[in-house]
């Protein structure tokens, strides 16, 4: 899951919404760190992120890749579910335009900015000003994210050929992503993640 999913699944079950998306820039144990309701934030995403890794539906999406792009396989899968997320939207929440609940999760993530981490305040910076999670729903963005996020990283350049592995297999993964989300929402709102 990436930054939309964690905060759908997150709105889903009451949780914190600055501490479901700031998790990947917070080590150890949050709790002695942040008030209670931003550790449990943290702690969801992190079993979320278990969790999801651990799915058969994921598994098998990982299998999809190839030999040379199979190592960033789940990160780019983080950045895939969050595209059929954002296109499909409108299905998936069509009470709610995805602009607005993106507003509302601003609004509660950007007063607690100045006590967060570096990282995060600068992710904050580009991912709400770029519109990142409604341009996930356009396929080549994803493109241009993974080539950016290899480029930032080169150990892991794979990623920038891991959309080949995207686009050959888009219907499948479609599929897949269909198979397991909803079971997540379903989970998320009976507080079960």
């Amino acid at each position: 899951m990436n930054f939309l999913a964690h905060l759908h699944l997150a709105s889903l079950a009451n949780s914190s919404l600055p501490g479901n998306l700031m998790a990947d820039y917070v080590r150890g144990d949050p709790l002695p760190h942040w008030p209670a309701d931003i550790a449990a934030g943290i702690a969801l995403h992190r079993r979320l992120d278990a969790l999801t890794d651990a799915l058969p539906e994921v598994l098998s999406a990982k299998r999809l890749f190839r030999d040379v792009t199979r190592r960033v396989a789940p990160i780019t899968l983080d950045v895939v579910w969050d595209h059929f997320l954002s296109r499909h939207w409108d299905r998936i929440e069509p009470s709610q335009p995805l602009p607005q609940f993106l507003a509302q999760a601003r609004a509660q993530i950007e007063p607690m900015l100045p006590q967060s981490p570096e990282g995060f305040q600068r992710l904050n910076g580009y991912l709400w000003r770029e519109r990142w999670m409604e341009r996930y729903a356009e396929a080549d963005y994803l493109q241009q994210v993974l080539r950016g996020m290899a480029a930032r990283r080169p150990r892991l350049a794979a990623l920038a050929d891991s959309w080949i592995d995207f686009h050959e297999h888009y219907a499948a993964l479609e599929t897949l992503f269909w198979q397991f989300y909803p079971r997540l929402m379903r989970r998320a709102a009976e507080q079960q993640l």
